[in-house]
């Protein structure tokens, strides 16, 4: 559905930050679907941990946020060169269920929950094959840049 190019164009994100490769399905207003391929030449991987490459939590975390706020983008039909940015602004019930390594390819889901004056909330999950890896509610703020 949204190569890496058109993902650029709805996060203002670059590497080695930018966490969603390829968008894969998405219904504006109620959910997306997208992927992280996790490799190994990662710069995370060299002190997370030598010897055992484990995908930080936090970057798990950032990767679901990434791919709501590309729902968010797309459903009021934003973009960041519009001057809007959606920023992180908070994560609650966050789990992790399994470890997430170099080869990995993390599907992130977001489900749409609400929105009340430019907070919006999210139920996210991500995969490894068909394998809960992490699940939270994410919380996002479209402002201006």
């Amino acid at each position: 559905m949204m190569d890496i190019n058109e993902v650029q164009e709805y996060l203002p994100h670059r590497y080695p930050f930018l966490l969603v490769d390829r968008v894969i399905e998405l219904n504006l207003g109620e959910s997306i679907v997208a992927i992280k391929n996790v490799t190994g030449n990662e710069n995370h991987f060299n002190g997370h941990f030598p010897g055992l490459p484990i995908m930080p939590g936090v970057l798990i975390i950032e990767a679901m946020a990434q791919a709501a706020g590309i729902l968010g983008f797309k459903t009021l039909d934003k973009k960041p060169a519009d001057g809007s940015i959606y920023m992180f602004a908070g994560v609650d019930n966050a789990r992790f269920k399994r470890q997430v390594v170099p080869g990995d390819q993390l599907i992130l889901k977001a489900q749409y929950v609400s929105d009340k004056k430019g907070l919006w909330k999210f139920n996210c999950q991500a995969f490894v094959d068909d394998v809960l890896a992490c699940s939270a509610t994410i919380l996002c703020i479209d402002r201006k840049k």
